[in-house]
Formats: structure tokens, C-alpha cells, sequence
């Protein structure tokens, strides 16, 4: 499958983020994104990893093995 770069609002919906929290993620590190032109865009690869990251905190947090 070929890989996907995302608009702001396409990966806030992937997210279920809002538009602050989610540029707050980006000026983290937490999201990743690229600047093309003058188009801030998020590789889906980037919402994949934030997510699989949200797991292994609920999963290291909750004490299950």
C-alpha cells in the first residue's frame, strides 16, 4: 500500500484530536509531520505510531503483562 501523506484536519480525524492539542502533539515530537510548500502535512506511518505509543503507555500504566 502505497504511503499517505495526511492534511491537518484529515489526521485530527484519524486522532480524534483538536486542532490545538494536535499542533501542540506536532511542536512536541509527539506527531510527526513534514512542511511542503507551505502545507504542514502528517505521514500516515506518524498516526500509526502515535497511536501504537498511546497503547503502550495504557498497557505499561495499567500494570497488564
Amino acid at each position: 500500500m502505497p504511503r499517505r501523506l495526511l492534511s491537518v484536519p484529515e489526521a485530527m480525524a484519524c486522532t480524534g484530536l483538536g486542532r490545538s492539542n494536535f499542533f501542540n502533539k506536532i511542536a512536541s515530537g509527539e506527531i510527526r509531520s513534514v512542511k511542503v510548500g507551505k502545507r504542514r502535512l502528517i505521514p500516515d506511518t506518524a498516526i500509526d505510531e502515535y497511536i501504537e505509543g498511546l497503547e503502550a503507555q495504557s498497557d505499561s500504566s495499567s500494570g497488564v503483562a
